[in-house]
């Protein structure tokens, strides 16, 4: 969903590749999922509610690369249109109830430290309960 609302190349936990196997070009994001929360009764019961922490570091050669990359992920993931959100998150036998963005860089990449490299790190947090 990321990959396709921001447009640019997308890692689950790894660093985008190309359609050739080669590392993808700047800038490109990567995800990584965080310990979740649960809330309510057992997370074995049916009804249980759980919120999961996802980390996107968006990654570029320059800070304007990944103030923009930011700027298209809080887009996607927190828009409204009209009543609901801009962009649907589909999770098989649940709802979406909730999204949340728990930290963001503040407008700062950080790091150059890895040479000509410059990160901007958000987390957000999807709440999801039992679909009816």
């Amino acid at each position: 969903m990321l990959a396709v609302g921001t447009g640019r190349p997308c890692g689950l936990a790894v660093l985008p590749r190309a359609a050739d196997g080669k590392p993808a070009a700047f800038p490109y994001l990567i995800l990584d999922s965080l310990p979740g929360e649960f809330s309510g009764p057992s997370f074995a019961d049916w009804q249980a509610d759980a919120a999961w922490t996802y980390q996107a570091t968006s990654v570029g050669e320059r800070a304007d690369q990944v103030q923009w990359l930011g700027d298209r992920i809080r887009a996607v993931l927190f828009e409204r249109n009209g009543g609901g959100w801009r962009t649907e998150i589909t999770a098989p036998g649940l709802r979406v109830i909730d999204r949340e963005l728990t930290y963001d860089a503040d407008g700062e990449p950080v790091d150059g430290s890895q040479g000509s490299i410059v990160t901007y790190v958000q987390r957000f947090t999807i709440t999801v309960t039992p679909a009816a």
